[in-house]
């Protein structure tokens, strides 16, 4: 078993806390991928489980066994790093093959295991070569490739494709995705990529300040966002938020913008008169109606193609608004546009908190 288990994890820089009360449990061969932007704490986490940064307070635990005061060696994970960390002066084998020399692996093994591991990552060709000789993606290979010689209970990834080309990184992230379902390694990810995050993770674990903001699987993240920052964090194009007013009406609820009326039946939420909050629809769930029809309207000021679909943006309430229509009945920069949605597909967040107003959450 190769479950991971952050019981009550802090970490701390003198007085500055910057992990707060983590709990988390991995599943053995789950794919958990930590989310968020930029100095949430997702890297510092990483580092704590593989040990290459002190636990303040808490417990790791690697296959039910305690694991803080473990060296990183003795730990069963394997770190692959956001820079390759290939030695220049050496072979692609003898890089692959460093860690197993230092462990006095026999040759014989050494040369077994890597025939396997750069077949299964495609890099027979390139194990006489000097990492400068290689492309970035292939670059990141190796490194993927040294981890894996060493056959890891645990797989651990910071931020491996930042440094990668659209491109390759689409490419590499499917590489990753087929590595894991061959392997069955439980594997930790780390970005703020939030595209790697949906297509790879089995869960999200979506940080903000050092703390977990909401954890499930992408389609969990994406249709039903405890908060506001986890659905404007999850999605593109961005989702639209909409400041209104709460108003009770005969069978049913408005949501006043400004001098403009949303009327909805509220079926699902948790509503109070007078309650100030924001709406929230997603540019794929504003659906064009005739006028009249719809709730949303405006004049289109903008235009972005996206191949099959094209962003219209237009203000309303105060706000710009994205909807996201399909190109062939994309209207023309100046024209009165009417959008309606699907109650179902909306969110509802309350002002204060920024918690969601839905039922049950």
């Amino acid at each position: 078993m190769s479950n991971i288990v952050c019981a009550n994890v802090d970490k701390s820089y003198g007085a500055i806390n910057v992990i707060k009360g983590f709990n988390l449990d991995v599943s053995d061969r789950e794919f958990i991928v930590f989310l968020g932007p930029s100095g949430c704490g997702k890297s510092t986490l990483l580092r704590m489980i593989a040990g290459l940064e002190d636990i303040s307070g808490g417990t790791v635990s690697i296959g039910g066994r305690p694991v803080n005061d473990l060296e990183p060696r003795d730990r069963g994970v394997a770190m692959v790093f956001q820079n390759y960390a290939l030695y220049p002066h050496m072979t692609i084998y003898d890089n692959i093959a460093f860690g197993l020399k230092r462990m006095k692996v026999p040759k014989d093994q050494i040369d077994e295991r890597i025939k396997a591991v750069s077949a299964t990552l495609g890099l027979e060709p390139y194990l006489s070569r000097k990492p400068t000789e290689l492309s970035g993606g292939q670059q990141q290979r190796v490194a993927i490739a040294r981890a894996m010689i060493k056959t890891p209970k645990v797989f651990l990834f910071d931020e491996p494709l930042s440094n990668l080309d659209a491109k390759l990184r689409h490419h590499m992230r499917v590489e990753i995705a087929r590595l894991h379902q061959k392997l069955q390694t439980t594997t930790i990810y780390v970005t703020h990529d939030q595209l790697e995050a949906m297509t790879l993770a089995d869960r999200i674990v979506l940080m903000k300040g050092g703390a977990i903001e909401q954890v499930g699987s992408p389609a969990e993240i994406y249709e039903r966002p405890k908060s506001l920052f986890v659905a404007g964090f999850i999605g593109t194009p961005n989702i639209n938020f909409i400041d209104v007013l709460v108003v009770e009406r005969e069978g049913g609820w408005i949501l006043r913008a400004e001098d403009m009326d949303i009327p909805i039946s509220g079926k699902g939420f948790d509503l109070k008169p007078g309650q100030t909050a924001v709406l929230g629809i997603r540019p794929p769930d504003l659906l064009p109606v005739d006028a009249g029809h719809g709730s949303l309207n405006g004049v289109a000021d903008l235009i972005e193609f996206h191949g099959n679909d094209a962003l219209v943006t237009f203000r309303f309430a105060g706000k710009e608004i994205g909807a996201l229509v399909k190109t062939s009945s994309c209207p023309k920069t100046g024209d009165r546009v009417t959008f309606g949605f699907d109650e179902a597909r909306i969110h509802l967040f309350d002002a204060e908190t920024g918690l969601s107003l839905r039922a049950g959450m």
